[in-house]
């Protein structure tokens, strides 16, 4: 399974057309040695979208927050989404699947 790293987002393609599973990215490093921005769990303060939506390139699929910031997922392609896998109040870990989408490119016209 190939993997892409597309801005903050995470990515695994299943192929050029199957569903694309978005990611909690990995946390940055400073987020060990600092601490400041990540003081506490990171929990989905709201989930923006819902299955069947359509989503475009970059639009905040879920809001994040940690102990000191909040931080909005975006999506990496466009398309539908086809699974919603985490609820508002949720802890989320590094790497925790929070959606699939279908790409806009598998989508009927």
């Amino acid at each position: 399974m190939a993997t892409d790293v597309v801005g903050d987002s995470q990515i695994r393609k299943i192929n050029m057309t199957g569903p694309i599973e978005v990611r909690m990215p990995k946390y940055p490093d400073c987020w060990e040695t600092c601490g400041s921005c990540a003081s506490g769990e990171v929990v989905a303060l709201d989930v923006l979208v819902k299955p069947g939506d359509l989503v475009d390139y970059d639009q905040p699929v879920l809001t994040l927050e940690t102990g000191k910031t909040t931080l909005d997922i975006p999506s990496p392609r466009a398309g539908r989404v086809a699974g919603v896998f985490v609820a508002a109040g949720d802890a989320i870990a590094e790497g925790q699947l929070l959606i699939t989408l279908l790409p806009a490119a598998s989508l009927p016209a």
